[in-house]
């Protein structure tokens, strides 16, 4: 083909970007096109194969696809540049419709067979989740947790901080200040997470008296179970179904000396047998439930307190009809996952006999702690890559930008809801 790849390109997409490409695209054969590099991201085009991934996945899973095998590469910061991107396009607003859409595939079809690539669908990347069976059966739910959750520890302790909390912490120091940035010497991530544990604690009443029963349903690697044991000699009931998790947390109960006061089951909530604890909490765990299944899940909560007791749910919202976390998320880290609106999840909740007490807003607070997971990663990258490869830390870095803008403007949340199980 002697037409220049990159100019061929941006001419198709003019009319989905509603203008110039907000990006400087460089090709694979060395042509450009789009917006100045100086004042724009440049991304790279590194192989042919990226056309067949979008011919064959418009959109957002192709392009994903294409980044984290490499067949699509970012200068700099992909955050910085995500955010640039979609701040352009938000400002113009582009409406292309149906029709145009249909023309950019089809224009692209014939790039791709004029380069000779008709050579049928790309393999999936190794690191895309492929789950089976009955949606949100034991086996299915297993499954999906093991493919996010089983990674690596190891892994995540480069990420997360020391008490292994992977959720939203709560930035108590500076206001909002501090909300606009990330962690630094004077407020670090791991003040953070013990804040918001010890907010949860306190909501719950734990803090009132010792030996109270209580148990972390969905209790990842254990920061809350072990934060309970250990500032407020509580006897904790935590419940995986993560191995990795379970051997992670039953070593860090050892450790610190609270192994008398915690056991970890490797069990689904729908089987554990027991109730009448005195607090509950489930930590964004509720949106890997499924909404067939999340009437049973706060019954569960419902059978699992004591009269009387207090049920703390944080959990994830989405505003709008699309309950999952978008075709990247549901395919490359949390498969069959789904949110909903804030207000949707407590009529559920309430539907399943529990009175709600209070909401609390933290969105801006999982903005700052995805960004301090960000910068984490970024110093420790070729540790990462040494423990994980470059592919699954390629889907890291996208997952991580995308969550922490996805964050930043709204387009999802997170709360905390305190509820009770009514006397």
């Amino acid at each position: 083909m002697s037409t220049p790849v990159a100019p061929r390109l941006n001419d198709l997409l003019l009319p989905l970007a509603g203008g110039p490409l907000p990006v400087h695209l460089v090709a694979w054969d060395g042509s450009r096109a789009g917006a100045d590099p100086d004042s724009a991201p440049t991304v790279h085009l590194r192989s042919p194969d990226a056309l067949r991934r979008l011919l064959w996945s418009p959109g957002e899973l192709g392009a994903a696809q294409a980044f984290v095998t490499g067949e699509i590469d970012v200068e700099g910061d992909v955050g910085d540049a995500l955010r640039q991107v979609r701040e352009e396009l938000a400002s113009r607003r582009p409406s292309a419709g149906v029709a145009a859409r249909a023309r950019a595939v089809a224009g692209l079809g014939l790039l791709v067979r004029e380069l000779g690539l008709l050579r049928g669908r790309p393999a999936l990347p190794a690191s895309q989740a492929v789950v089976t069976g009955r949606l949100h059966s034991l086996l299915r739910d297993r499954t999906a947790i093991s493919h996010h959750y089983d990674l690596s520890n190891d892994f995540y302790e480069l990420i997360l901080d020391r008490q292994m909390a992977y959720s939203c912490g709560y930035v108590t120091h500076a206001g909002a200040d501090l909300l606009r940035g990330a962690e630094d010497e004077a407020y670090t991530l791991e003040q953070a997470q013990f804040d918001k544990l010890e907010l949860v604690c306190t909501k719950l009443g734990l803090h009132t008296r010792r030996e109270q029963r209580f148990v972390d349903v969905g209790c990842g690697w254990g920061s809350l179970t072990l934060h309970a044991a250990r500032e407020h000699g509580a006897k904790v009931l935590a419940v995986t179904i993560s191995r990795e998790q379970q051997a992670f947390v039953q070593a860090r109960a050892l450790e610190q000396g609270v192994a008398d006061r915690v056991e970890v089951r490797l069990q689904d909530y729908r089987e554990v047998p027991e109730s009448g604890f005195d607090a509950i909490a489930s930590i964004e765990m509720g949106e890997h439930v499924g909404d067939r299944n999340y009437p049973l899940y706060a019954r569960t909560l419902h059978r699992l307190a004591a009269p009387g007791a207090h049920v703390l749910v944080q959990q994830m919202s989405r505003p709008g009809k699309n309950p999952g976390g978008g075709p990247f998320i549901e395919s490359f880290i949390a498969p069959d996952m789904s949110m909903r609106p804030v207000g949707d999840t407590i009529g559920l909740l309430e539907k399943g006999g529990l009175e709600l007490r209070g909401v609390q807003a933290l969105r801006e607070h999982y903005a700052w702690t995805v960004r301090s997971w960000e910068r984490r990663m970024a110093e420790r990258r070729d540790e990462v890559v040494a423990l994980v490869g470059e592919e699954v830390t390629r889907v890291w870095e996208l997952y991580l930008a995308g969550g922490a803008w996805t964050f930043e403007v709204g387009r999802m949340g997170v709360d905390q809801l305190l509820l009770r199980r009514p006397v």
